[in-house]
């Protein structure tokens, strides 16, 4: 699957995924009864939650708790032993056309080295040819300055930090005008400005794009400041899904034990 992955409508064409700025539109995400085990092990048991189109919805837990095994089934790379997700009200294993575009920002950027910049960023249009050169270097431009890093085109990944190579990966997913788009892990491994520089930017291109945002993460305080809901997933489980201050306020012990615990060397 390449670093930004999209389905789109036969019907539609390719210009569909090109859309001015604004034209986005969310979409809603549906997960009923979701459960995959791998041999004796329950990885996912009975999820279901709901994503309102054009929200930021937050899925939190703990290192081994089913976030990234249920972010590959929202991707279609796993598939559950039973249960559905829906996006747009159609099967994420159907093979017929959908509205879906769906962009992914990776944990780690997923940039290629041997590229520059604006060459990862263009990627997808220059590989499928949707546009031409000129004017893949004005969309380039377009969505580096979206992420505060106009000019940057020809540099490369190594010449990059970490926080502005996740940033060259929302440039990358915004190309393609997504109405959904996943992030894993977006602040993982950065430092406090870095991660605050990120969720700036998940929350304005929300308001700009209205798209749909899943965000997976075990980052409580980028859960927590970014999130319309949010839930808290343990085990496999979901223990609760609300808004930031109806998650704080569960009485679920587990609940309250990840969100206050505290570390003290």
């Amino acid at each position: 699957m390449s670093s930004a992955a999209a389905n789109h409508s036969e019907s539609e064409g390719p210009s569909a995924l090109l859309r001015p700025p604004g034209q986005s539109k969310g979409i809603r995400v549906q997960v009923r009864d979701l459960k995959k085990s791998f041999r004796k092990v329950v990885a996912l048991d009975r999820i279901s939650f709901e994503v309102n189109p054009g929200e930021v919805f937050v899925i939190m837990g703990p290192s081994g708790s089913g976030k990234t095994v249920l972010l590959k089934h929202l991707i279609g790379l796993e598939s559950p032993d039973s249960g559905q997700i829906e996006i747009d009200g159609e099967p994420v294993s159907s093979r017929r056309p959908s509205r879906c575009r769906m962009a992914m920002v990776f944990q780690s950027g997923a940039l290629l080295n041997s590229l520059t910049v604006g060459e990862n960023v263009g990627l997808y249009l220059a590989e499928h040819r949707l546009k031409t050169a000129p004017q893949i270097t004005g969309i380039v431009a377009e969505k580096l300055k979206l992420v505060g890093l106009q000019g940057m085109e020809d540099r490369y990944p190594n010449e990059l930090s970490g926080g502005m190579k996740k940033r060259v990966g929302i440039a990358r997913a915004l190309v393609m005008e997504p109405n959904l788009i996943l992030y894993d892990e977006p602040t993982s491994e950065l430092d406090p400005i870095s991660a605050f520089t990120i969720a700036e930017h998940i929350v304005l291109l929300k308001r700009q794009y209205q798209v749909t945002s899943i965000v997976v993460t075990h980052d409580r305080d980028l859960a927590f400041g970014i999130a319309d809901r949010l839930a808290l997933i343990h085990l496999g489980k979901i223990l609760t899904v609300g808004t930031p201050a109806q998650v704080k306020a569960s009485t679920d012990p587990m609940v309250q034990k990840f969100l206050n615990i505290e570390f003290n060397f």
